[in-house]
């Protein structure tokens, strides 16, 4: 549907603003033109990139950042390949973190949180 409740929910709720750029779940339109979510799936690419430390993987599988370690360098953006992780400038990154607030904005009910 592309109405984007899932951006505005996630970007509203860490950044205090709907703004698409600020969210850590993409909608993006495939290349047979059906809008389809874009999310962190937890990869660990960041963590790696991570000179700080400040990106570790917690018990259930998913990567979280300590904004108190992050150095805002941007590295864990640059190596997202799904380009989900928010770097703002002058702010520590964001990402997805399986908190479920998408999934509860989806007027459509298509989006879940799965456990590994």
């Amino acid at each position: 549907m592309a109405c984007l409740e899932c951006v505005q929910a996630c970007s509203k709720a860490f950044y205090k603003e709907f703004h698409p750029d600020k969210s850590c779940i993409q909608i993006v339109v495939g290349k047979d033109g059906a809008a389809k979510p874009n999310v962190c799936v937890q990869c660990g690419k960041c963590a790696k990139a991570c000179e700080a430390g400040a990106i570790t993987q917690n018990a259930k599988g998913v990567y979280t950042i300590n904004k108190k370690l992050c150095t805002q360098c941007g590295k864990c953006a640059e190596v997202c390949p799904f380009h989900v992780l928010v770097k703002m400038p002058e702010q520590p990154a964001s990402k997805c973190i399986a908190c479920g607030i998408c999934v509860k904005a989806c007027p459509m009910e298509i989006l879940e949180i799965v456990e590994k």
